[in-house]
């Protein structure tokens, strides 16, 4: 019989440690509701702080590694949140073969994410990256073509996702209470992360091209992109087309810091607007349909105005209901099979689309010229 190599072989030990834990075998009492043992790979993305300071409180996961190659940068989050030492490790493949975990959390660079989704993947172990994706269409193919060779899911988390106005916003359409989407216009940013202060290792790769893909365009445009493709449920645009501005070169001088980027549809249009150039910081989006309108305030409310109505109300979103109201939760649930994901916020296939426009509004900044999408196979 031919040796296994460190991959198969743990895919092999996964497998038959799966099956031993399946009641009908009467071989392993244990729940089904076990946390969801996942590894984080990479801490220079600063929304890495976030995941930390949730997983005391959330009975969903289970941190069992975190791969990262700069000791300095592996102390600092050690330190900070009193982490144990046997839980570092510097190399991703190790981390996994030693750690078995069933997903990775990567808060990489942009550019690092195909690289760990593809050593995630020998292992046959998923993977939710933060925004966007990746850097370019071509990445994001390759990362498509990697899933569904090895049979991962490959998630994106979005701040956004989990905004029970957007939710709601998206509801209103579908019910049929604002008429056919018109106008989308939708607003992310903050006042720069230089000037919000965030953590140097972040600062770094955010303002280089080669690693973030653009500046605001990529940061923050990939949030209109996302939820746009969610509305249009799946629709790519006809046409893309891009202003990019460095209106702060002294800090941004390799990207730019402010992004509008026109998508054009049969019968619609959407209008994304992302800076690092806004006086607040600031998420919302503005839904106008051919009979009413919902303008999200916050992640819980709208201002929404329907056929029949003299004036706009402001009400409050219903909360997002489990497991859909976070995004550990969501990842336990598409791993215990709970959740398909398909077409949603966070799915693939929904941001190898947002991969097109935001490659897309790139290359109209540059030639100047709007880029005309065709439809990628499957």
């Amino acid at each position: 019989m031919a040796r296994l190599g460190p991959p198969l072989l743990f895919r092999y030990r996964r497998l038959v440690a799966a099956l031993c834990a399946l009641p009908w075998l009467g071989l392993n009492p244990a729940k089904a509701e076990q946390p969801i043992r996942v590894a984080i790979v990479g801490l220079a993305h600063g929304h890495v702080e976030g995941f930390l300071m949730a997983l005391p409180r959330h009975s969903d996961v289970q941190l069992v590694g975190i791969a990262e190659a700069d000791t300095d940068l592996a102390a600092k989050y050690k330190n900070r949140f009193g982490l144990a030492d046997t839980l570092f490790y510097r190399q991703e493949a190790n981390m996994i073969e030693k750690t078995r975990p069933q997903a990775i959390l990567v808060y990489t660079s942009i550019a690092e994410h195909r690289p760990a989704i593809e050593i995630a993947a020998q292992y046959g172990v998923s993977v939710m990256v933060e925004k966007p994706l990746t850097i370019s269409v071509e990445d994001a193919l390759a990362i498509r073509r990697t899933a569904q060779h090895y049979g991962i899911q490959v998630l994106v988390n979005y701040e956004t996702t989990w905004y029970a106005s957007n939710r709601e916003a998206y509801e209103q359409v579908r019910e049929g209470h604002l008429g056919e989407i018109r106008r989308v216009v939708i607003h992310d940013g903050h006042q720069g992360p230089k000037e919000i202060g965030v953590p140097p290792e972040f600062l770094s790769w955010l303002t280089d091209p080669a690693q973030g893909g653009a500046g605001a365009l990529y940061d923050f445009g990939c949030y209109g992109a996302d939820l746009m493709t969610w509305m249009m449920h799946g629709e790519a645009p006809l046409t893309v087309t891009a202003v990019l501005n460095t209106d702060k070169p002294q800090y941004y001088s390799r990207v730019d810091d402010d992004a509008t980027v026109v998508l054009t549809y049969p019968r619609a249009q959407a209008v994304l607007q992302a800076s690092w150039n806004w006086p607040f910081g600031r998420k919302d989006m503005e839904v106008y349909g051919a009979t009413g309108y919902a303008i999200t305030v916050g992640a819980d409310k709208l201002r929404l105005r329907r056929p029949g109505e003299s004036e706009e109300r402001l009400v409050t979103a219903p909360s997002l209901q489990s497991p859909e109201q976070d995004s550990l939760s969501y990842l336990a649930a598409v791993l215990r099979g709970q959740i398909h994901p398909k077409g949603d916020l966070s799915a693939l296939d929904t941001n190898i689309v947002v991969m097109q426009i935001l490659d897309a509004a790139r290359e109209s900044a540059r030639t100047g010229k709007t880029v005309k999408l065709s439809r990628l196979g499957d």
